[in-house]
């Protein structure tokens, strides 16, 4: 372990240094276990901070909606010179209905009494509001799945390390033996050389592994939406991650696509359109509203006394709206949205179809990456075996160095494997829950 301390805290040094100039005052430290990093990721991620206004959007949507069918007032103030009046012709006469100045000032009310286009859209309006839901926990489901994975990828450098660290212990007692085996005109300096090699190849990995250990923590912190200037450990082990799955309950489950947000989303989108097509039916149907107003009219040849003498006036009435020939625009836009209806459902079955596969894909890959783990674990250890054996022959004099050397390149090997798989399956185990919709 000394290995990985010093060169962990030369890299560290390193990176401090490299942020001294733009780190924060208010740079935090932070203990998190894999759902502490994936509770923080909810509040602070960006994708889950716009799906969160996304929804707020969409309130404010429902409500302007509403709003359409409530009564609808408005204000209007008109001046007018005639420069030249206009003028009327009656019996030969001409006769102007207008003094020079005119000031016009009314209030008016509209309110809609039946419109089938505005039901349909208070119904559209909430489905919308319900797509915006289902879009946040897509967002979740997302950020869920990256953090989980980011953490598994910290996990196994740090296993990778661990790795590393046992090996160049190892391999630094024999190149310590060998050395003065070699200064007692025991071993040849070749058999120095050998190992001398694979001790600087282990520590040049050391040092790219612990680089790319600062990376993973640095990505980890991205997909949480954390600064990466603050430091984070974590808490859980390799150990305490249970890698195994009742594969049973999964082939069992056919319906778990109705489980997936994709299929939710689709299923929305699919209503919505839906709406559409049934607002544009409703246009062909008539529409009643009630209308009013009143208001002032002033009227004069002089502009001093424009509001000496006022004209009031008062009305209210309904207007009945009947459609009766639109150049068959109408008819042909509603054939447009039932196309794309019958678009929607048949992307609908697509999908079915598409998560059924992937989750076949997820489930078999899951397999293959526990028995491809299992078999690395066993190849580990059998390499262990075969260096151990192989240094004793070679310290008893009916072994070579070059059989030592090949099994310490063989367990490098096993290891680099082995880490491999690890990851690999436990990639595997989080897109399996994920294909099956168990991800909430």
């Amino acid at each position: 372990m000394k290995y990985i301390l010093i060169l962990m805290c030369l890299l560290c040094g390193m990176v401090l240094k490299g942020f001294s100039q733009q780190a924060r005052p208010d740079t935090q430290k932070f203990n998190f276990s894999i759902q502490d990093c994936i509770n923080y990721a909810y509040e602070h991620q960006d994708s889950m901070l716009n799906a969160s206004l996304d929804i707020k959007s969409a309130d404010y949507k429902v409500k302007e909606t509403i709003g359409i069918g409530l009564p609808q007032v408005s204000g209007s103030a008109v001046f007018q010179d005639y420069l030249k009046t206009p003028t009327v012709i009656f019996g030969g006469q001409k006769f102007s209905i207008y003094q020079r100045y005119n000031n016009t000032n009314s209030i008016n009310l509209t309110q809609i009494l039946f419109d089938g286009s505005y039901l349909v859209g208070l119904q559209a309006a909430k489905t919308y509001k319900e797509l915006s839901q289902r879009s946040y926990t897509r967002s979740k489901i997302e950020v869920n799945v990256n953090v989980t994975k980011a953490y598994y990828q910290v996990l196994v450098s740090n296993e990778q390390l661990r790795l590393l660290d046992a090996n160049i212990k190892q391999i630094k007692q024999q190149l310590d033996e060998t050395i003065q085996q070699n200064k007692q005109g025991f071993v040849e300096k070749i058999d120095v050389d050998r190992l001398t090699v694979q001790y600087n190849t282990l520590i040049s990995n050391m040092e790219n592994t612990v680089r790319l250990l600062v990376l993973n923590y640095q990505m980890l912190k991205f997909q949480m939406g954390m600064p990466i200037e603050n430091e984070l450990i974590l808490k859980d082990k390799l150990e305490d991650v249970n890698l195994a799955n009742n594969l049973a309950d999964f082939t069992s489950d056919t319906t778990f696509y109705r489980n997936r947000i994709e299929y939710g989303l689709t299923e929305t989108n699919l209503k919505l359109n839906q709406y559409d097509l049934k607002r544009k039916k409703t246009t062909l149907i008539p529409t009643l509203s009630f209308n009013g107003s009143t208001g002032l009219q002033f009227q004069n040849e002089a502009i001093g006394k424009l509001f000496n003498t006022s004209y009031p006036s008062t009305y209210i009435g309904v207007t009945l709206n009947v459609p009766i020939f639109s150049g068959f625009q109408k008819s042909n836009q509603i054939k447009q949205s039932q196309i794309t209806v019958l678009k929607s459902k048949n992307d609908l079955y697509n999908l079915k179809n598409a998560l059924s596969l992937q989750a076949s894909q997820a489930r078999i890959t899951y397999v293959n990456g526990l028995q491809t783990l299992n078999v690395q674990k066993q190849n580990q250890a059998l390499a262990e075996e075969v260096l151990r054996v192989s240094r004793i022959k070679y310290q008893q004099g009916v072994g070579s160095s070059i059989e030592v050397t090949q099994a310490q390149s063989a367990l490098e090997d096993a290891d680099n494997k082995y880490i491999q798989g690890l990851y690999d399956a436990l990639v595997s185990k989080v897109d399996l829950d994920k294909a099956y919709g168990r991800i909430k």
